[in-house]
């Protein structure tokens, strides 16, 4: 009889078990998302790519990208390019008889561009590049490739180096990229750029010009907020300016009869987004200040945009924490709208002969392959590439919405812990976004990097707030922080903290603070400056000191024209008071700095400065941990893994354990083998 017993209570664990799984650190790693997505011409098919999980029983690395296509007519998804390997950029041929993508296959040391017929069979290497091939683009009559890759390595470094002498140039021995067009007959190559770099571009639509968004130098900062519109003539290169727009530029497109252009940009040197939609005429007459601005009756950000006849653009925009996805002719004076606010969840798009697909995510699942039949409007999801997770049980996510202490509406995300009960509080966990130019959205928000479901799953609250300076709710909004970072912004995401512990819910003597790049800084800040809120902190490739890393970020400009105003040595007080090192002394809340070894963006030594601050003045446990290989953020699937798990063993330890709080979790993480391999 005992035997019976013990029999039905494993059958009804596991039983209960299966019904009630819940997001883990671990299972995130089976989560499957498709990524990028492109319609044929001729509208009967969608070439997408599904990003795939690396696998821990294969060597450490960055996840794979397969290679899908959809019959539009029949619904059916046909892999066409699985294993392991990365597929990137689709472009169909103008017949729509080729799927043309980037990659690098077998031993091929660079990446390429390679063809595969959309019936299968095997893919085929179509440029033999002496670099890497960034973009490409088809000659609109299928004739030739244009396609963007850097100058070869020159035969004086050559030479150097196999002479022994590997010394490094900084900055110098950048090469710029170049255009260069491939006939698909001849398989000639033609270089037609040089001098300059060419960061992306499209054909006109009669083949006789190329659209090109253009810097002087191949540097990150140049690529920030340097890149202005030209035209290349095919047969010369030579090139004319076409738009001199300021500051950051984003998406360009020519419309069908090749009389204008429309793309997205700042709206001056100073605006931190570029999110704003214009249109120039080609040839173009008018100066940027006097184009006329066709995002104007919204408040929000454009993201993505084509053309869909001579005077019709699609475009998807954030709208606070939603997207929308409009039609907007240009002779009208007012958008029409597709896609609601809070539907689906995307930033890109392709369009073709009246099909748009898209990836789009919900905050119940992430990415998956939508149409949209234009016409109709009759929005389609057609893959489902994680069935498991209909057994899992996920918890209410919303958008809230509340006052800060100056009367500023700020919107954010907020997940409610898994077996919430009114009456009852919890500990809380703030995302805290990156940029801060950047927006967290309503739609499916866990990752490696973002707990989401993974602490709300451990009975957390995990509050992401868009406060002032975010995307997403206009150029205003996004240039609040300007010339004086990291003081309001905070403020609000404290005022979120209280709107929550206000309705009860929220456990005071329990909130922590985690998030990456611009996050991460906010993280020192809430450790340091604001040490007597927070209980626990992590900070991701953050800033520390705002004086030493203006002095050693790859983007110096960017920092200067979109976020300060000024170069330190005008306002060094300024600067520094608004750095966590400045408040290390003071910090009685557990730390944990992680950071990539090889960011170029925020430099390791910014993690350093905080960690030696905070382990030298700090009153509380500090902790940094490097990521070999890893820039500023994680790629690798062991350093994601790694970072997944250790900071929610760093909040579970500090907000929810009774263990010494003057103590650490143990430096070796317990990974679990059996857990690796379900993830498999």
């Amino acid at each position: 009889m005992q035997k019976l017993v013990k029999i039905f209570l494993i059958i009804f664990s596991v039983s209960v078990f299966a019904q009630e799984q819940v997001l883990t650190s671990y299972n995130i790693f089976n989560l499957k998302s498709v990524t990028d997505t492109e319609t044929s011409p001729d509208g009967k098919y969608v070439a997408y790519t599904v990003n795939i999980p690396r696998p821990f029983t294969d060597k450490p690395g960055s996840d794979y990208k397969h290679l899908y296509l959809l019959n539009i007519e029949s619904g059916s998804a046909t892999p066409l390019l699985e294993g392991k390997q990365s597929i990137s950029q689709l472009r169909w041929s103008p017949d729509s008889k080729t799927i043309a993508f980037l990659s690098r296959l077998g031993e091929e040391k660079y990446t390429q561009v390679y063809f595969i017929n959309p019936e299968g069979g095997s893919p085929e290497k179509i440029t033999n590049s002496e670099s890497s091939v960034q973009e490409f683009e088809f000659h609109p009559d299928g004739s030739t490739l244009g396609y963007v890759a850097s100058e070869p390595e020159s035969s004086k470094k050559k030479e150097l180096k196999e002479k022994g002498f590997d010394a490094e140039i900084y900055e110098e021995e950048v090469r710029d990229l170049n255009l260069y067009l491939f006939d698909l007959k001849s398989n000639e190559t033609k270089k037609l750029t040089s001098g300059f770099t060419v960061y992306d571009f499209e054909w006109s639509p009669d083949g006789s010009q190329i659209l090109a968004v253009c810097a002087d130098k191949n540097l990150v900062d140049y690529s920030y907020m340097f890149k202005r519109i030209f035209l290349i003539n095919p047969g010369t290169g030579e090139r004319s300016m076409l738009v001199e727009n300021p500051g950051k530029l984003g998406q360009v497109a020519w419309a069908p009869d090749g009389k204008h252009i429309a793309f997205i940009s700042a709206t001056d040197v100073n605006d931190p987004v570029s999110g704003t939609l214009y249109v120039a005429e080609v040839p173009n007459n008018k100066k940027f200040s006097e184009l006329k601005i066709y995002s104007e009756d919204f408040v929000g950000d454009v993201t993505h945009i084509v053309w869909k006849d001579e005077s019709t653009i699609l475009f998807s925009a954030d709208e606070g924490v939603n997207t929308t996805f409009s039609e907007r002719n240009i002779n009208m004076p007012a958008r029409k709208i597709l896609i609601e606010a809070g539907k689906i969840f995307f930033s890109n798009f392709s369009y073709e002969n009246g099909i748009v697909s898209l990836a789009g995510n919900t905050a119940s699942h992430p990415s998956e392959l939508f149409t949209l039949k234009i016409d109709e409007n009759e929005l389609v999801k057609h893959t489902d590439h994680n069935p498991w997770l209909a057994k899992v049980k996920l918890a209410k996510q919303e958008k809230i919405e509340y006052e800060a202490r100056d009367g500023l509406r700020i919107e954010g995300v907020l997940l409610y812990p898994l077996n919430f009960s009114e009456g009852k509080k919890y500990p809380l966990i703030v995302y805290a976004h990156g940029g801060p130019e950047s927006c967290v959205k309503n739609g499916w928000s866990t990752n490696y990097n973002m707990w989401g479901q993974v602490a709300a799953a451990k009975d957390y609250f995990v509050f992401m707030p868009n406060y002032r300076s975010s995307s997403g709710r206009g150029e205003e909004f996004s240039r609040m922080d300007f010339g004086d970072l990291g003081d309001e912004e905070f403020n609000d995401v404290i005022d979120g903290i209280d709107f929550l512990i206000n309705k009860g819910w929220v456990d005071k003597d329990k909130v922590g603070i985690g998030g990456g790049s611009y996050g991460g800084y906010f993280s020192g800040w809430a450790a340091t400056k604001h040490t007597d809120r927070f209980a626990a902190a992590v900070s991701f490739v953050g800033i520390s000191n705002q004086i030493s890393k203006r002095n050693t970020t790859d983007i110096p400009y960017e920092d200067y024209y979109v976020h300060w105003g000024l170069w330190t040595h005008e306002d060094y007080d300024l600067i520094y008071d608004r750095s966590p090192v400045k408040y290390a002394n003071q910090s009685k809340t557990p730390t944990l700095i992680l950071h990539g070894k090889e960011d170029p963006r925020v430099h390791p030594s910014q993690s350093l400065e905080l960690y030696r601050a905070l382990k030298t003045h700090g009153k509380a446990p500090v902790r940094l941990v490097w990521y070999p290989g890893q820039g500023h953020g994680n790629s690798k699937n062991t350093s994601k893994l790694d970072y997944s798990l250790r900071t929610m063993e760093w909040f579970d330890y500090y907000l929810k354990s009774d263990k010494p709080k003057d103590k650490m979790p143990d430096m070796w993480l317990d990974i679990e083998s059996e857990e690796i391999t379900q993830v498999q």
